[in-house]
């Protein structure tokens, strides 16, 4: 944290005044002053490595991991409807999420729709979570 401190830290106040000078001068119709409202509008979530350890300067990892399903999206066009695009995109991020923590998918979803199937209550939906999945013995 400290380095970020020391080092992120002026960087990115920097940039913030930076960017409401330009903001100023810009007008917010042009595209340019859409994208410096963009930015404006999610300041403190952008912010938020500074402040807490936990958070990653970038999402480039997880941007590696999902991108076969950026690269596959155009599979949800033929769906056959919107909600099967949007039943597909659900499908799709369980499974890159359970590769991401160490799971082999198929085994996560039998599991996953036989506890439902059986009563899994819904306030345990939390249990059912990937990066909370158990495999049974």
């Amino acid at each position: 944290m400290s380095a970020r401190q020391a080092r992120s830290a002026p960087l990115v106040a920097a940039f913030g005044e930076w960017l409401e000078a330009e903001r100023r001068k810009i007008s917010t119709k042009s595209r340019l002053g859409e994208k410096l409202t963009y930015i404006h509008n999610h300041w403190d979530g952008l912010q938020t490595f500074l402040a807490d350890g936990r958070v990653e300067i970038d999402n480039n990892r997880v941007e590696n991991l999902i991108r076969s399903i950026t690269l596959n999206r155009k599979n949800a066009l033929f769906a056959g409807h919107d909600e099967g695009g949007i039943a597909w995109g659900r499908i799709a991020s369980l499974i890159e999420t359970c590769k991401i923590n160490g799971i082999e998918p198929f085994a996560y979803l039998k599991a996953t729709l036989t506890a439902i199937a059986n009563g899994h209550p819904q306030s345990g939906i939390d249990d059912l979570l990937p990066w909370n999945f158990k495999t049974s013995s």
